[in-house]
């Protein structure tokens, strides 16, 4: 931002009644919150391709087609690609998830 551009600018104020105020907050926050969900939805839903979902678990490329031989994370192939989603990733890893007590 330029000197003109900040000499410019203006500002404006918004009074409310603390009630109104306190319901505008609320509506914020539970569209912070659908904003959240709808991305980690997206994100869930992503593909990834083989060598991704590897290193993310951080396993072998032996450990890798051993889990696909036996089903142990579902895939897809297109042609010689292996592609996967992040959501069953995380499922295997909530799955695989040791509490420490």
């Amino acid at each position: 931002m330029n000197k003109i551009d900040f000499i410019q600018q203006t500002t404006t104020m918004v009074m409310l009644p603390q009630t109104e105020w306190e319901g505008v907050k609320s509506d914020l926050q539970e569209l912070k919150e659908l904003v959240r969900v709808k991305s980690s939805e997206e994100q869930n839903a992503q593909w990834m391709e083989s060598a991704d979902a590897r290193k993310l678990l951080g396993v072998s490329q032996k450990t890798w087609q051993g889990y696909r031989d036996k089903r142990i994370i579902p895939f897809t192939q297109v042609g010689r690609k292996i592609y996967v989603k992040r959501a069953d990733i995380n499922k295997f890893m909530e799955d695989h998830y040791i509490n420490a007590k």
